[in-house]
C-alpha cells in the first residue's frame, strides 16, 4: 500500500526512509501496519492483531446494509474486501462469525484469503490442505467459494490429463511438501511431485526445468484473480471467499520463498534484489543496486508516464484514493436539555438500579427528533436483563431478511420483533461480534460520513476481558460511542458467582487511553456524563477536547433509591472525576473528622458508614462519589508531567488534590472493585489514604454477604475510618477492636449492605 502510494504521489521518498521510524526519522515517518490513529488521513481500518480482520469485516459490511436497509445511506454500490491470511483462519474470530454473513445474505462482502501454507514458524496444514478444509467450512457456513489454485501455465497439463492422474496427485500431495518445491528447484520438482506417476512424468517429458519451475500457483496468476474478484463481485445473496494459492516470499529469490524463517528475514542480498529487479522488469541498473545493497533505490516512471496517469484517472473516476480516511462529517444537532431532563428528578420512593437509570435515558434519547434515530443499541442477548425489551416494539431489531416468522409471544406489549428497517442491532450470544459492530458503527462518521452513535450494553465482566483486544482496535480506528458494563461489580451481580462478578474491568479499560471511565451511583450523574459525551464526541469540537474517544460506563443492577439532583450539584466534579454528595452535619466541637470516597454502587455503603460513623462513635465524615477513579489519575499525571518537562512554569495542581485539599481527617476509600482502581489516585490524595477492594474471584452468595467478605461494606469502612483515626491519635486506639466486636465484622452473615433482587 505504501509502494502505491508512493507512485501515485501521495508518499514521499523521505517518508518511505521513515518506515518503522515514527518520531526518530526526520519530517516523521511511517508505522509499520495500518494504524489509522497514526495516520488519520490515510489509514481507515486497522487490521493487524490476527483475527480481528475477518470479525471486522463482516460486521462491516452488516452495517453497510443497516444504513442503507435504514434509509441513512445508499451503500448499494459499496462492498467490503477482507484481505487474509490461511494461517490466520485458526483465529477463533476468524471463523467464530462466518454464519451471521451467510443468514444475512451479505453479498456485498468478499474475503480472499492467501493460501501460501505457511503461518510465521512453519506450515499451517504440513500433513494436510488447508484449502480444502476452509473450502469445506466456508461452504457449510453458507458462503459462495472460488478456488484459484493454479496459474495458466498449468491449464494445458490439467487439459492432458485424460485420466485424471496430475489431479489426483494434486489431492494427495500434503501441504507440507508444495512448501518445500518452491523452496527446490525444477529438477526436485520433476522427481518428487510429476516423477510419483509415470503418467505425470509423462505430462512434463517436454518441458525443460526451467519452465517447470515457472509454472505459477493461481494466486500469482494476475488473469485468473481478476477472473474470481469479477465473479465475487457478480455473484448476489451469498457472501464470497476467494482462497488464492500462492508461494510466501515469492519473487523474493530462493532464499526467501517458502522458507520458514521467511517473516523473520528483513534484508534482502544483493543478487536476491537483481533477481528480483529481473523478474519484475524494473529499470534499475546493476551499478545502482551495488551502490548501497541495504538502501536499494526506489523506482518511479514519473507523473505524466501513462501508467501513473492512467491509474491516478481511474482512482479519480472511481472516488479517490484507496486506502483514504476522511475524518470530516457533517454536523447533526444534538439534543437540547429537556431529553436528559428525565434523571434530573430522581425516583421518588421507588427503587431503580443504575443500569434502568440508564437505560430509561437511553429511550428518551431514541425518542428525541434531532439524533434519535442516529442512537444504534447493541446487545449481545441480554437486553430483557439490561431492560431493554422496552424497544423491541418500537426500535425493533435489524435483520437483512426481515421477520418471516410467528412470534411466539406476538401478542404481548414487549414482543420479540424483527425488520429490515431495525434499529437495534442484536449480535446474539456473541460478545466479540458485538464489539466487531460497535467498531463499524462507531466509525461511521469516517467511513461512510454519517454520524452514528452507537451503545454497546453487555454483561461488564464480558468486555474488556474477553474483547480488549477489539476495544484496543476500535481506539486505533478513532471509534466514538457509549460502552456500558452492565451488572458491574464484584458483589452486585448476586448469584451469578465467579465467571460474572465484575471486580476490574475499570482498570482494564484505564490502558485505553481512547477510553473515558465513569463508575456512576446515580441516575443524575449518568445524565450529566452521558450529556458531556454525546456533545465532546458528537459536537464541533470547539471546546479542544480530543473527540475520538469512547465513553465507559459501569452500571449496576442493584435497586436503590435515586436522589434527585442537588440544586447546586457540582456538574464540573461530576465530568472531572469526584463531587462531594453528603457534607458532615452539625458537627460538633473537637470531633474527629474523615472523608470517605466511593464510586458507583460503594456510595450507599459510604453513606451508611458516615451514619454509623456519627452514632456509634462521634466521627463526622463527608462522602464523595469518585465518578471516575481514572480521569483523576490522568488529569493528575498530566499534571506532574508537566511539571517534570517544564519546571520553570507554574506547577499545576491536579483535580484531585483541588478537590480535597484541606479536607479534615484521614481519607478512605470503597467501591465493588479491586484495591488497585480506587488506589489509582493514592500519590495525590492530600493525606493519608486508606483503600478498601475486591481483590480475587467472586463468588455466588448474597450482596451483603459478599461484601462482608471482601470487607468493603459500610461497616468495613466504619473500622477502617476509626483505625486511621486512631494511627493518627485522633481516637482511643481500643475503638477499632470494639467496632469489630461490635459489627461482627469477621461474619459474613452479619452483613447487611445493599438490597436483595434487581435483575437490572
Amino acid at each position: 500500500m505504501y509502494a502505491r502510494a508512493f507512485l501515485e504521489g501521495r508518499l514521499s521518498a523521505e517518508q518511505l526512509d521513515g518506515f518503522r521510524q515514527e518520531h526518530s526519522h526526520p519530517g516523521g515517518g511511517l508505522p509499520s501496519y495500518p494504524h489509522p490513529r497514526l495516520m488519520p488521513d490515510f489509514w481507515e481500518f486497522p487490521t493487524v492483531s490476527m483475527g480481528l480482520g475477518p470479525s471486522s469485516a463482516i460486521y462491516q459490511a452488516w452495517v453497510n446494509k443497516y444504513l442503507d436497509l435504514r434509509g441513512i445511506k445508499d451503500t448499494k454500490q459499496q462492498h467490503v474486501w477482507a484481505f487474509l491470511g490461511d494461517g490466520e483462519m485458526d483465529e477463533p474470530e476468524s471463523r467464530g462469525m462466518l454464519q451471521l454473513a451467510a443468514q444475512q445474505q451479505l453479498d456485498n462482502l468478499t474475503f480472499v484469503v492467501n493460501a501460501n501454507l505457511q503461518r510465521l514458524d512453519g506450515p499451517v496444514r504440513g500433513n494436510g490442505k488447508i484449502i480444502q478444509e476452509l473450502e469445506a467450512f466456508f461452504r457449510g457456513a453458507g458462503w459462495n467459494v472460488i478456488k484459484v489454485i493454479w496459474g495458466r501455465e498449468w491449464d494445458a497439463l490439467l487439459n492432458a490429463d485424460k485420466d485424471r492422474a496430475l489431479v489426483h496427485l494434486m489431492n494427495e500431495t500434503p501441504d507440507g511438501d508444495y512448501q518445500t518445491y518452491r523452496a527446490e528447484s525444477g529438477a526436485f520438482i520433476r522427481e518428487h511431485f510429476f516423477g510419483r506417476d509415470p503418467r505425470t512424468k509423462a505430462l512434463v517429458q517436454n518441458m525443460t526445468d526451467d519452465e517447470i519451475w515457472a509454472m505459477k500457483r493461481g494466486g500469482h496468476d494476475y488473469r485468473k484473480l481478476y477472473a474470481a474478484y469479477a465473479a465475487a463481485a457478480e455473484h448476489t445473496g451469498q457472501p464470497t471467499v476467494i482462497i488464492a494459492h500462492t508461494v510466501k516470499g515469492y519473487q523474493l529469490g530462493p532464499k526467501f520463498a517458502g522458507r520458514n524463517a521467511t517473516h523473520q528475514m528483513k534484508k534482502v542480498g544483493l543478487e536476491d534484489l537483481k533477481a528480483l529487479r529481473d523478474s519484475l522488469h524494473i529499470p534499475i541498473t546493476d551499478a545502482e543496486l551495488e551502490a548501497n545493497p541495504y538502501e536499494p533505490p526506489y523506482y518511479h516512471p514519473g507523473m505524466d508516464s501513462p501508467e501513473i496517469k492512467y491509474m491516478l484517472d481511474r482512482r479519480s473516476k472511481l472516488g479517490g484514493f484507496v486506502p483514504e480516511r476522511r475524518g470530516k462529517t457533517q454536523q447533526i444537532e444534538l439534543p437540547d436539555e429537556k431529553t436528559y431532563e428525565g434523571l434530573k428528578r430522581g425516583s421518588g420512593h421507588q427503587e431503580v438500579a443504575s443500569t434502568m437509570a440508564f437505560v430509561r435515558l437511553l429511550k428518551d434519547l431514541i425518542k428525541d427528533k434531532q439524533i434519535g434515530k442516529r442512537i444504534v443499541p447493541i446487545i449481545p442477548d441480554e437486553a430483557r436483563t439490561f431492560g431493554l425489551d422496552a424497544i423491541f416494539p418500537t426500535a425493533k431489531i435489524f435483520n437483512t431478511q426481515g421477520q418471516h416468522y410467528l412470534a411466539v409471544d406476538r401478542d404481548l406489549m414487549l414482543s420479540y420483533k424483527e425488520s429490515e428497517q431495525g434499529q437495534v442491532l442484536h449480535t446474539g450470544i456473541n460478545e466479540a461480534g458485538s464489539a466487531s459492530t460497535f467498531q463499524a458503527v462507531g466509525t461511521s462518521y469516517a467511513t461512510h460520513g454519517e454520524t452514528l452513535v452507537p451503545v454497546y450494553i453487555f454483561y461488564s465482566m464480558f468486555g474488556f476481558q474477553r474483547t480488549g483486544d477489539q476495544f484496543w482496535a476500535a481506539g486505533d480506528q478513532l471509534a466514538r460511542g457509549f460502552i456500558v458494563g452492565a451488572t458491574a461489580g464484584r458483589t452486585t451481580l448476586t448469584g451469578e458467582g465467579l465467571q460474572h462478578a465484575d471486580g476490574h474491568s475499570p482498570i482494564l479499560a484505564a490502558t485505553n487511553r481512547a477510553m473515558v471511565s465513569y463508575d456512576p451511583a446515580y441516575g443524575y450523574e449518568i445524565r450529566h456524563i452521558v450529556r458531556d459525551g454525546i456533545e465532546r464526541m458528537y459536537g464541533d469540537g470547539t471546546d479542544g477536547r480530543d473527540q475520538n474517544v469512547m465513553y465507559y460506563l459501569t452500571v449496576y443492577n442493584e435497586p436503590m433509591v435515586q436522589p434527585a439532583e442537588p440544586e447546586d450539584v457540582d456538574v464540573e466534579g461530576i465530568l472531572r472525576g469526584i463531587h462531594r454528595v453528603a457534607p458532615a452535619a452539625d458537627v460538633p466541637d473537637g470531633a474527629p473528622r474523615a472523608q470517605l470516597l466511593a464510586s458507583g454502587v460503594g456510595v450507599p455503603w459510604a453513606l451508611e458508614a458516615q451514619e454509623l460513623l456519627r452514632e456509634d462513635w462521634g466521627v463526622a465524615a463527608d462522602v464523595w462519589s469518585v465518578t471516575s477513579w481514572t480521569e483523576l489519575r490522568r488529569d493528575a499525571l498530566d499534571a506532574d508531567q508537566q511539571a517534570f518537562l517544564d519546571p520553570s512554569s507554574e506547577r499545576r495542581v491536579p483535580y484531585v488534590t483541588q478537590k480535597l485539599q484541606g479536607a479534615p481527617g484521614p481519607f478512605v476509600a470503597t467501591s465493588d472493585y479491586d484495591h488497585m482502581v480506587p488506589d489509582q489516585i493514592r500519590a495525590w490524595v492530600p493525606g493519608d489514604y486508606a483503600v478498601l477492594g475486591a481483590d480475587g474471584f467472586g463468588f455466588s452468595d448474597t450482596r451483603a454477604a459478599a461484601r462482608r467478605y471482601f470487607k468493603i461494606d459500610g461497616p468495613s469502612v466504619v473500622v477502617r475510618t476509626l483505625s486511621e483515626l486512631a494511627r493518627r491519635g485522633e481516637v482511643d486506639g481500643g475503638l477499632v477492636a470494639k467496632a469489630i466486636e461490635k459489627y461482627q465484622l469477621h461474619d459474613v452473615t452479619a452483613g447487611t449492605s445493599g438490597n436483595a433482587g434487581g435483575e437490572s
